[in-house]
C-alpha cells in the first residue's frame, strides 16, 4: 500500500491538484444550474411530504387508506424496499473487500452511503405507519424479548450505526486531502474536514489501523445486514396470515435485498458516472462484473419466487387458495404479472444476452429490477391483509387504494433519498480518491487519469 498521506500529495504548498485527485476533486465543486433545478425540485417534493406527513399527525391515519383490515400499507412497503435496497453497501463493499476484488474502489463508496442514505428513510416509515411516533418509545419500555418487531429495532439500530462507521472509515484520508485545500471551501466546510479527518498523517501506522478498522467493520456489517432482513422477514413470517406463515421468507427476502440492493448501485453508478464526468473511473467492466453478479442473483431470487408460490399452491387451505387466485387472476394480477415481467423476466433476459450486455442494457435492467421489487413489496404485503382469516362483515369489499396523503409522504421519501445522495456528492468525493490512487499505483506503467470530469 502506498504510505503518502493526503497532506504530502495534495497540500495547499503544492499547488493545485490534478490527475485523479483532480478529476475526482472536481465533483464536489459547485452545482451547476441544472444541478440546482434538481435540488430545488426534489427539496420540494420533499417538503410537499412533510406537509403531508402534518397532515396525517392533525388527523390520524384516518386521511389514509388503512383500517381494521389493512392495518399495513404503502408505509410498510417503503420500508421493505429501503431495507432492501440497503443490502448495497454490504454486498459491493463488505464482500468485495473481503474477497479481495481490486475493482471495487471506484464503486465502494456510492455503495456505502446508499446504504446509509436507504437505512435513514427505511426506519421513519415505520414511526409514519404508526399514526403516533410518540408511541415508538413504547417498543423500548414496553418491548419484549419473544417479539420480531423488538429484534427488528434493535437490528436496524445496529445496522444504522454499523453502516454509519463503514462509511466513514476509509473516509478519512479523503478528509484529509480535503482538509489541506485551503481556501478551497467556505470556513464551515474546512472546519469540518480539519474536526473529520481526526489528524490524519497517512502515516505507515494510521494506514495500518485504518486497514483492521475496515477490515472488522467489513466482516462485522455483513451478518449484521443479514440479520435485519431476516427479522424483518420474521415479522412476516411469525403473523398467522395466508402468504406469509412461511419458512422460506426469511432467505426469500436476503436475496430479494441483494437483487434490489445491486440494482441500486448500478443505477447510482449510470447516474453519476453521467453527471459527474466519471467515464475514466467507473467503465464498461464495472458495469458489466455487477451485470452478471445482477443476473445470478436475479436467477437464485426467481428460484425462492417459485418455490414461494408454488408450495402455497398445493395446500388444501381454502385462504390459501383463494390469496393465490387474487394473486394470479384476480384483483392483484395485474401488480404481480407486471412485477413477474418487469422485476425478473426482462431484466434477466437483458443480462442473460451477449449483445444487450452493455452499459445501456444492464442500466435498464437495474432499473426495471427496482421497480419490479418495489410491485413485489406491494404483492406481499397488500393481497395477504385482503385475505384475513376471520371473514369480513358481509358486503364488505376488502381494497386497498393509497390516499394522496399516502402518495405524497411516499414521493417525498424517495426525493430525500436522492437529495440526500446528492448533497453528500457535492460535500465528500464520491469515488474514493486515496483508494483509486494506491490501485492505479499498485499496476506498474499505469497512469491515472489526467484530465477533470464534468461536475453536474
Amino acid at each position: 500500500m502506498s504510505q503518502a498521506s493526503g497532506r504530502q500529495q495534495l497540500s495547499h504548498a503544492s499547488g493545485p491538484p490534478d490527475g485523479v485527485a483532480g478529476d475526482l476533486l472536481a465533483t464536489i465543486g459547485p452545482l451547476r444550474p441544472a444541478g440546482k433545478v434538481c435540488v430545488a425540485s426534489l427539496a420540494a417534493v420533499v417538503i410537499w411530504g412533510a406537509i403531508a406527513y402534518v397532515w396525517q399527525l392533525r388527523y390520524g391515519l384516518a386521511v389514509t387508506a388503512m383500517n381494521d383490515y389493512f392495518s399495513w400499507g404503502i408505509y410498510i412497503i417503503n420500508f421493505v424496499f429501503f431495507i432492501g435496497i440497503s443490502m448495497a453497501g454490504t454486498l459491493i463493499s463488505a464482500m468485495l473487500r473481503l474477497t479481495g476484488a481490486s475493482w471495487r474502489q471506484p464503486i465502494t463508496r456510492m455503495a456505502e452511503g446508499i446504504t446509509l442514505f436507504a437505512l435513514m428513510i427505511a426506519g421513519p416509515m415505520v414511526i409514519i405507519d404508526m399514526g403516533r411516533p410518540d408511541r415508538f418509545f413504547s417498543v423500548f419500555r414496553y418491548g419484549r424479548l419473544q417479539s420480531p418487531i423488538l429484534w427488528d429495532v434493535l437490528s436496524l439500530t445496529t445496522y444504522l450505526v454499523g453502516s454509519l462507521l463503514y462509511l466513514y472509515l476509509p473516509l478519512i484520508p479523503d478528509l484529509a486531502l480535503l482538509r489541506d485545500q485551503s481556501g478551497r471551501f467556505s470556513l464551515w466546510r474546512q472546519r469540518m474536514y480539519r474536526a473529520l479527518a481526526l489528524g490524519w498523517e497517512g502515516t505507515p501506522l494510521q494506514h495500518r489501523l485504518l486497514e483492521r478498522g475496515v477490515v472488522v467493520m467489513a466482516v462485522v456489517i455483513i451478518p449484521v445486514a443479514i440479520s435485519i432482513h431476516t427479522v424483518t422477514a420474521w415479522i412476516f413470517g411469525m403473523t398467522l396470515r395466508p402468504g406469509w406463515h412461511s419458512t422460506i421468507l426469511g432467505p426469500d427476502f436476503v436475496v430479494g435485498a441483494l437483487y434490489s440492493g445491486i440494482a441500486a448501485v448500478i443505477t447510482a453508478m449510470a447516474l453519476f458516472r453521467t453527471f459527474f464526468g466519471l467515464q475514466r473511473y467507473l467503465t464498461v467492466e464495472h458495469f458489466r462484473k455487477l451485470g452478471l453478479l445482477l443476473m445470478v442473483v436475479g436467477l437464485i431470487y426467481l428460484y425462492f419466487t417459485v418455490n414461494g408460490f408454488i408450495g402455497s399452491e398445493y395446500v388444501t387451505e381454502v385462504v390459501e387458495t383463494q390469496l393465490l387466485a387474487s394473486i394470479f387472476q384476480g384483483s392483484y394480477a395485474t401488480q404481480f404479472w407486471a412485477m413477474a415481467g418487469i422485476g425478473m423476466v426482462i431484466p434477466i433476459s437483458l443480462l442473460v444476452i451477449p449483445w444487450t450486455r452493455t452499459i445501456a442494457g444492464i442500466v435498464s435492467a437495474a432499473v426495471l429490477v427496482n421497480i419490479g421489487m418495489w410491485l413485489m413489496r406491494y404483492v406481499i404485503v397488500i393481497p395477504a391483509l385482503s385475505s384475513p382469516y376471520l371473514p369480513a362483515r358481509k358486503g364488505l369489499v376488502l381494497a386497498y387504494v393509497p390516499t394522496w396523503v399516502e402518495w405524497s409522504i411516499t414521493a417525498g421519501g424517495f426525493a430525500l433519498f436522492a437529495l440526500l445522495c446528492i448533497l453528500f456528492s457535492k460535500v465528500f468525493p464520491i469515488v474514493s480518491i486515496w483508494e483509486v490512487k494506491e490501485a492505479l499505483a499498485a499496476q506498474p506503467g499505469m497512469a491515472g487519469p489526467q484530465q477533470g470530469g464534468t461536475p453536474a
